[in-house]
């Protein structure tokens, strides 16, 4: 494998956008993300030994489901199926299946098959990068960071009561802005989608360093800012976008590592 393309909807396109960090940065390969309805359009080039990857909760989703068959005429080494449904086209329709196993999604916001996805994401990623010849104490890290997470679901459930309280904050508000930077930008993402998806409020998400172009001249007291925060060097790239927003009078709501 030499490359990868995913193709995906809604929630799983950000559970996708956030692979694109894992694949190239770990596996050092070139990895390209669209959006399923959009695939078909432009005629995308296949470079030589490509996998295709498509993933969807259902399985059913009729733009994935139409851009993997366009795939499989265009010239892909193989199809690889990521998705929560055993008995789907998707997964019927495909030469590889991951099956997150997240079992039936009841709500209408798509939570813990994104959890699932990433998960399953960060499992091919691992693949990958043994194929490329990673190092078994490098595999053994990543792997553990996987065993490591039911726990880690856990002790985020605790946080009911905080969550509560700022969610007190967002009940008379009509707009949010989420921003992240590197692979948290496509977290901040979801984040925006969920809060439209549950609440019916209005939400947008950005780049933290597009700020100043565009996004910065809406905010104001009555606009909530979410910023995903990064632990890596572009946590203070991060902190100079989120004084601009202070500047401006706006709350923020910061989620970062304790």
């Amino acid at each position: 494998v030499a490359g990868v393309h995913i193709v995906a909807c809604g929630t799983s396109f950000h559970a996708a956008s956030v692979a694109r960090y894992f694949i190239e940065q770990i596996c050092r390969i070139p990895c390209a993300v669209d959006i399923a309805s959009e695939y078909r359009y432009r005629n995308p080039l296949v470079p030589p030994n490509s996998l295709f990857v498509t993933i969807s909760q259902s399985g059913e989703t009729a733009d994935t489901l139409a851009a993997l068959r366009l795939a499989r005429q265009s010239g892909y080494l193989c199809a690889l199926a990521i998705c929560n449904v055993p008995e789907s086209s998707l997964v019927r329709e495909s030469e590889l299946v991951m099956l997150t196993r997240a079992g039936p999604e009841i709500g209408v916001a798509s939570t813990k098959a994104f959890t699932t996805q990433l998960t399953a994401l960060a499992m091919l990623t691992i693949a990958l990068a043994r194929h490329h010849g990673a190092d078994a104490e490098r595999e053994q890290v990543w792997s553990r960071g996987l065993v490591e997470l039911p726990g880690l679901v856990e002790k985020a459930l605790t946080l009911d009561p905080v969550i509560h309280k700022l969610a007190e904050r967002f009940a008379d508000k009509h707009h949010t802005l989420f921003l992240g930077r590197g692979g948290l930008y496509p977290i901040a993402m979801e984040g925006a989608l969920k809060l439209k998806e549950i609440s019916y409020i209005h939400a947008e998400s950005y780049p933290a360093g597009e700020l100043k172009h565009g996004p910065l001249a809406l905010v104001d007291a009555d606009m909530p800012v979410v910023a995903v925060a990064p632990n890596n060097d572009l946590l203070e790239k991060l902190k100079s976008n989120l004084m601009e927003v202070r500047a401006r009078g706006g709350e923020l709501i910061v989620f970062a590592d304790p």
